[in-house]
């Protein structure tokens, strides 16, 4: 009795938190607007993570043969995506799965180590979940704002190259070599804050993409 009671206790506490944690209203907000516009008759492609993600705004548009739901979410950590897996992806049963996160946790300073963990995790859950799924793992882009933690963000993308080869579903899109120029970021494809995008930045990740989509 004594365990029973403690397991309801942790069940409870999570699943409050899982109500009230963070992102919760931005998740809440992204299935409101699919919620209307999902077709589960379609195809559906689910482009995911953080801000990168979140402001690619014309995504649909660049992938009009496919129903596209863009569930990134700005400011986003794996851990973050690894909470709302079932919320942001499994919901709506895609085809195929593409993951950009990583670039805030190694500016948070989380382990490179601890980045692999969480995205195994999601790849896991959504195998789980339908096996045949392809997931493209999105390399961390280079950025003026972060080019201090070039060296991590390389680290990273290696070890995201590597979970490529897990299957032949999964694979590993590059998006940090068109955007660095004789080893140095470029500046002509970022806002005024140096990190996130401007359509120049995402003509060239829709350049390396687009082969994974196809």
């Amino acid at each position: 009795m004594k365990y029973l009671f403690i397991s309801m206790l942790l069940f409870l506490f999570f699943g409050h938190a899982q109500k009230s944690g963070p992102f919760h209203k931005e998740v809440q907000s992204i299935q409101k607007k699919y919620d209307r516009i999902w077709d589960d008759s379609k195809t559906t492609i689910v482009f995911t993570g953080s801000s990168s993600i979140r402001m690619w705004n014309n995504i649909q548009n660049a992938f009009p043969e496919y129903q596209v739901v863009n569930s990134g979410f700005g400011g986003s950590m794996s851990a973050d995506l690894l909470r709302y897996t079932n919320e942001l992806i499994l919901e709506y049963k895609p085809k195929k799965v593409f993951i950009y996160e990583g670039d805030n946790d190694i500016a948070a300073q989380i382990r490179t180590e601890k980045i692999l963990e969480n995205t195994i995790a999601i790849i896991d859950r959504i195998k789980a979940k339908d096996p045949k799924t392809e997931i493209v793992l999105i390399s961390a882009k280079p950025s003026i704002a972060r080019w201090g933690h070039r060296n991590k963000y390389k680290r990273l993308n290696r070890g995201l190259e590597r979970l490529s080869k897990r299957d032949d579903t999964i694979s590993y899109a590059n998006v940090w070599d068109p955007m660095v120029d004789n080893n140095i970021v470029r500046r002509d494809i970022f806002l005024r804050d140096g990190l996130h995008m401007n359509s120049k930045g995402y003509d060239l990740w829709l350049s390396v993409i687009k082969e994974h989509v196809n």
